[in-house]
């Protein structure tokens, strides 16, 4: 079964919830098997990592943890402000994401 959630990569978001509330970011990366997210400078955890490639010094690394998407709202385009998403269908009858503030449509 394929899950549809109300946001996607790319998408701008807000924290309303848990140690990273009021924090924004661009969501990188959707993790459909555990319903989680993970956004760009929120939910930062400390990862010791031993000498490599990229960390040739190795040491503690700070590093995007997921959080769970009902943790997570879509920031609205046009005003900048958290919105609920809906959908509906548009002129070339294709479902699109709407927000639920401005009635705008969702890129």
């Amino acid at each position: 079964m394929n899950k549809k959630f109300h946001i996607k990569k790319g998408d701008t978001v807000i924290v309303i919830a848990g140690d990273s509330k009021g924090q924004q970011g661009k969501v990188l990366e959707v993790v459909i098997k555990s319903d989680k997210a993970i956004v760009e400078g929120v939910n930062l955890v400390s990862k010791h990592t031993k000498p490599n490639a990229t960390h040739p010094q190795g040491g503690i690394v700070k590093k995007e943890a997921p959080i769970h998407i009902s943790n997570l709202m879509l920031v609205d385009p046009s005003s900048g402000k958290p919105t609920r998403i809906g959908r509906k269908l548009n002129k070339n009858n294709k479902l699109v994401r709407y927000s639920k503030k401005s009635g705008e449509e969702i890129k």
